[in-house]
C-alpha cells in the first residue's frame, strides 16, 4: 500500500489532485471513478486521483484497485483508521503536493469537462483561491411535493445551483458545497485543514467542517469563484427524502452552527456574534427570527403552500437545535 509520504514525493509536480473520501459505498464509488476516467483534460494539465478509505468494510479497496489497473492517470488508495470525514480529508490533503486539490464525493457523477472547469480559474488567475459549482440531483426515490431542491432546503441533500452566471462567493455571501469544490494548495497551507470536532462522524449529522474552513478563508482575505460549468450530479437516496430525515438534519444543523459559532463567531453574513446581545446564551436576533418563521409556517399552512411550510418548519427546528447546544455548551 502506498504511504502518504511516498505519494507526496511522486505527486510533487502535478497540477491537480482529485480527492475522494469514502465509507462503505463501493458501488457508488465504482460509478464515480468510471465518470472520472472519462474526463476530458488538456494534455498540459497533470492530475491524479486519491481515494481515502475511512474504515470501510465492503469492497472499497477492490474497486479502487480494479480501476487503478486501467486508469489513465495515477489512482491511489489510502486508508485512514480514525473515523470521521475530516480525518479522511486531512489525510488526503496531506498526501497531495499538487497545486490544486479538487474535492468531490463517492456518490457522484462528474461531467467530462468538470475537472477542467474547476481548475482553469485557479491556474489562470492568482486572485482566485478556490472554486465551486452546481450540484444536480440524481433522485433515488420520488421527490417530495414539499421540496424545492434549489431553495433553502437543497443543502440538506447536498444539491445547489446558483444559476448560469459566475460570481465571487464572498460578494454574494455564499460558500460552495463540499461535494464540488477545488482549493488552491497555498490557501490550505495558509489556514490549515478541516476540524474533526466539527465534521461528520458515525450516525450523527454534525457537519460544519467546511463552513469553518471558509470562515478562516474569509478572514484571510481569500476569494472564491462560482463556476457554472463545474457540474456534478449527486445521488440522493430515498431515505433522505422524508420529513423525518429533514427534521433530524435541520436540528443537527442548529447544533452544528452553535458549535461552529463558539470557535468562529463571525458568520457568513458578516455578523460578529461576540458583539451581539444574547438571551440565555443565544443571540437575541435568533429569537425574533424563530418567531418570524413560526408565523410564516402558520401563513403557509393557511394558504396551503407545502414548500413554504416545510422551509419555515425546518428553520424553527434549526433554532431549537441551536438553543439546545448553546445551553449545553454554556
Amino acid at each position: 500500500m502506498t504511504t502518504p509520504a511516498e505519494l507526496a514525493d511522486a505527486a510533487a509536480a502535478r497540477d491537480v489532485s482529485v480527492l475522494i473520501c469514502t465509507f462503505n459505498r463501493a458501488d457508488r464509488l465504482d460509478e464515480t471513478l468510471a465518470t472520472l476516467a472519462a474526463s476530458r483534460v488538456p494534455n498540459h494539465l497533470t492530475w491524479e486521483v486519491i481515494v481515502v478509505d475511512n474504515n470501510s468494510t465492503d469492497g472499497t479497496r477492490e474497486v479502487v484497485t480494479r480501476h487503478a489497473a486501467s486508469f489513465s492517470v495515477p489512482l491511489t488508495y489510502l486508508f485512514e483508521p480514525r473515523q470521521g470525514k475530516s480525518n479522511a480529508l486531512n489525510t488526503g490533503m496531506g498526501a497531495s503536493r499538487a497545486q490544486v486539490i479538487a474535492f468531490t464525493d463517492d456518490d457522484v457523477r462528474v461531467r467530462p469537462d468538470w475537472l477542467q472547469a474547476a481548475v482553469r480559474p485557479l491556474l489562470e488567475d492568482d486572485r482566485i483561491a478556490y472554486t465551486g459549482g452546481p450540484v444536480e440531483p440524481i433522485w433515488g426515490g420520488p421527490k417530495p411535493h414539499w421540496l424545492d431542491e434549489y431553495g433553502n432546503l437543497g443543502g440538506t441533500i447536498a444539491v445547489k445551483n446558483h444559476g448560469p452566471a459566475p460570481f465571487v462567493f464572498e460578494e454574494q455571501r455564499k460558500t460552495p458545497l463540499g461535494v464540488n469544490m477545488a482549493v488552491r494548495r497555498s490557501l490550505i497551507e495558509q489556514i490549515g485543514g478541516f476540524r474533526p470536532d466539527l465534521g461528520r462522524n458515525g450516525k450523527s449529522l454534525l457537519g460544519q467542517e467546511q463552513a469553518e474552513f471558509f470562515c478562516r478563508s474569509r478572514a484571510a482575505g481569500a476569494r472564491g469563484l462560482y463556476v457554472p460549468e463545474m457540474v456534478v450530479a449527486h445521488h440522493v437516496p430515498a431515505a433522505r427524502l422524508t420529513r423525518q430525515y429533514y427534521r433530524r438534519w435541520w436540528l443537527w444543523k442548529g447544533i452544528s452552527h452553535a458549535r461552529l459559532h463558539r470557535v468562529q463567531p463571525v458568520t457568513e453574513l458578516g455578523i460578529d456574534l461576540e458583539k451581539t446581545p444574547r438571551i440565555f446564551g443565544v443571540p437575541r436576533f435568533m429569537y425574533r427570527n424563530a418567531l418570524r418563521h413560526a408565523a410564516g409556517w402558520l401563513r403557509a399552512l393557511a394558504r396551503g403552500d407545502a414548500r413554504a411550510r416545510a422551509e419555515e418548519a425546518m428553520a424553527v427546528l434549526y433554532f431549537v437545535g441551536y438553543v439546545w447546544d448553546s445551553r449545553r455548551g454554556s
